[in-house]
């Protein structure tokens, strides 16, 4: 993030640096998708953009990739995840508008409480007064189905593009995997990739974090990663 104001200081929030456009594996479908998102965070649309999809489905990732490019336009950004929301304050909403991209993320989690969609309407309506203000705001179901109980916020949330994100078959799974593991060095073949995914929960965060943890086990033994090693590890 830059140029933030001291209100954004205090969200208490750290985008990861591994977490970019170059390092996510579109699932077949959502390439367009993923173009608009580029799109925004270069300031090249002017719509707002809303993208829905169940827990761990890569949302939390795009958000933070698009702010990540963001910053290397020097655009000012902000992310939010309201799955916070408990511990943090509507006034965080407070001249946003001033920023050139803000990311919301997990947007249901305030579905139902008033405060929070009466503020997060107010800030629909400033945004959409701005010319150099983009929003992409993510959940896991389309504003008619989060539970939203002001219709103008569902309105609002309507005004621009939506899209939903479509899931990942086990082979895009398997190449994602298999790229995640090359950054580092790493070399997965097919039978190994094919083992985790058999053997752990198959959602691309948890794979991922079993990949790191795997990563560093194999530099402090010195061994590649293969199915007899990964067992002695992961203990299976």
């Amino acid at each position: 993030m830059s140029q933030h104001s001291p209100k954004q200081l205090s969200l208490p929030v750290y985008l990861p640096d591994d977490e970019t456009f170059d390092s996510y594996y579109p699932a077949s479908g959502n390439d367009e998708l993923i173009e608009k998102l580029q799109a925004s965070a270069k300031g090249e649309l002017c719509n707002s953009l809303f993208i829905f999809g169940p827990e761990k489905s890569g949302r939390t990732h795009l958000l933070h990739a698009a702010c990540a490019q963001a910053n290397e336009f020097e655009r000012r950004t902000l992310y939010v995840p309201l799955g916070i929301h408990a511990s943090i304050s509507t006034d965080l909403f407070e001249g946003l508008e001033s920023l050139q991209l803000i990311c919301i993320d997990d947007v249901d989690a305030i579905a139902g409480h008033p405060i929070w969609e009466e503020a997060l309407f107010h800030l629909y309506n400033r945004i959409n007064e701005q010319q150099d203000c983009q929003l992409i705001v993510s959940g896991c179901k389309s504003p008619t189905e989060a539970g939203f109980s002001l219709p103008d916020l569902v309105s609002r949330m309507q005004w621009g593009l939506s899209y939903q994100l479509q899931p990942m078959k086990d082979d895009d799974k398997l190449l994602a995997l298999q790229r995640r593991a090359a950054m580092r060095g790493l070399q997965l073949s097919d039978d190994v990739g094919r083992f985790l995914l058999n053997r752990m929960a198959r959602d691309l965060r948890t794979l991922f974090d079993v990949l790191d943890k795997l990563d560093k086990a194999s530099m402090v033994h010195q061994r590649k990663l293969t199915i007899p090693f990964i067992k002695e590890m992961l203990r299976l």
